[in-house]
């Protein structure tokens, strides 16, 4: 094996940036794209660097082993990747520490009323807002891997009333722990700022939906920085419009870029981001590739791949 492909959908400027870094820290072998890999070279190619490929692009290589995602989220990945070739999600310290940075900012954005704050000031009312203390606001977080487990660390600093859910009975020190849908009802029922860090798997997909959203108090407000399919909009909106979900902050849509013509950009109860709560760090992520391919180059191990039945 003499050359990794590099295989993606992003503009030119970031593969090259990408492939530039990815082979300074690559012993052997030369990352590469992949119209830069000849037909009978093609046959050879065991290991592909991943970064939203087409099938198509997949396809080119008949004898892969492997391949490394660029992201956290694989399930696309899943998706189109044939099923005898094992996927290493990218597992990056860095990138769970920027998410818990971008949680705890937008919690503190609903927790002090600061889409209320940006509304008045369009409108020109001048009014102060009642303000609810961090130790008496209830935050509950989907998910806890990596990124929700970090998160809710950071979270903790704030002395905020912390919950977390998740499939498995993972426990995290004192924290309260719910798992189920018995558990989620009532976790959900008990919740001022709900933030969603779950991967989209089957079990996930539109969990938030029409029946688990009407679980939460009125009044309560919502963090998505997980996947848009997690969250069903069409069933999110009408809450926002009688309030009973008094803010939602989307960082994730079904559609990325989000369309123009959605509605979502204009509603007053919605804050859409440009999917930028953790954005994977170019120097980070090439160390934690770089150190899978070389292990994987040295010793013919890989590590821990993506299991296929849970989606992550």
């Amino acid at each position: 094996m003499k050359k990794i492909p590099f295989i993606s959908q992003l503009k030119r400027s970031e593969q090259e940036q990408w492939i530039q870094q990815l082979n300074l820290l690559i012993d052997h072998v030369e990352i590469v794209l992949p119209e830069q890999v000849s037909e009978a070279d093609k046959w050879e190619v065991e290991v592909v660097i991943a970064a939203n490929p087409s099938e198509e692009q997949i396809r080119q290589f008949p004898n892969l082993v492997w391949a490394q995602s660029l992201w956290a989220g694989v399930e696309k990945l899943v998706k189109i990747l044939p099923a005898n070739v094992a996927l290493v999600r990218l597992i990056d310290p860095q990138l769970a520490e920027t998410m818990a940075e971008a949680v705890v900012a937008w919690t503190l954005y609903l927790q002090r009323n600061m889409p209320f704050y940006a509304r008045q000031q369009q409108n020109k009312i001048w009014k102060q807002l009642p303000v609810k203390l961090a130790k008496e606001t209830r935050v509950s977080i989907l998910g806890a891997g990596e990124l929700g487990v970090t998160a809710l660390s950071y979270l903790a600093k704030f002395n905020y009333q912390l919950k977390y859910w998740n499939r498995s009975n993972k426990q995290l020190g004192n924290v309260e722990h719910y798992q189920g849908s018995s558990g989620l009802q009532a976790m959900l029922s008990k919740t001022d700022i709900l933030i969603s860090l779950l991967p989209l798997t089957k079990e996930t997909h539109g969990l938030l939906n029409d029946e688990t959203l009407k679980w939460l108090p009125h009044g309560a407000q919502i963090i998505n920085f997980s996947r848009g399919a997690i969250l069903d909009t069409s069933s999110l909106l009408p809450l926002l419009d009688d309030g009973s979900i008094a803010h939602a902050v989307l960082d994730v849509f079904e559609q990325e870029p989000l369309p123009p013509s959605s509605e979502l950009w204009e509603h007053p109860s919605i804050t859409v981001l440009p999917h930028i709560s953790a954005p994977t760090n170019l120097i980070s992520a090439s160390r934690i590739v770089a150190s899978n391919i070389n292990e994987y180059l040295m010793t013919g191990q890989l590590s821990e791949a993506v299991d296929r039945n849970k989606g992550y």
